[in-house]
């Protein structure tokens, strides 16, 4: 059974930063694509970054140079680093793992990912 939790979310003012991470226990086997996700209020779910089938990472344009995607391997743990946060990163943030399919310099589509933790809030205020 793959589960995900994810921890380290919370409210913070613009300028800010975070550390999300996300611990992944039940996989076995070969490699599997692992992203971070948010989703705002009102709006769609949204792929944020990701490490894609050779291990390469993959950004959203709109945190590119903001956010930075890491993996702690040993310890089975998925992290996000979020520095200059903005009132627009406001949303809940989850991480979620594909265990097949190929995705080279491209990151799955949320409705592609088959495992999903519960999600994280992040609040940004102005």
């Amino acid at each position: 059974q793959v589960q995900l939790v994810e921890s380290g979310g919370g409210s913070v003012q613009a300028g800010g930063s975070l550390r999300l991470s996300c611990a992944v226990s039940g996989y076995t086997g070969s490699r599997y694509v692992m992203g971070w996700l948010r989703q705002a209020p009102g709006k769609e779910r949204e792929g944020v970054a990701c490490f894609d089938s050779i291990g390469r990472t993959k950004y959203a344009d709109s945190v590119k140079g903001r956010f930075t995607i890491s993996q702690d391997n040993a310890k089975n743990t998925l992290f996000l680093q979020i520095n200059s946060l903005k009132p627009e990163d406001t949303a809940m943030y989850y991480c979620a793992s594909k265990g097949r399919g190929t995705y080279i310099g491209t990151c799955p589509r949320p409705s592609d990912y088959d495992y999903w933790g519960q999600g994280t809030q992040v609040t940004v205020s102005s």
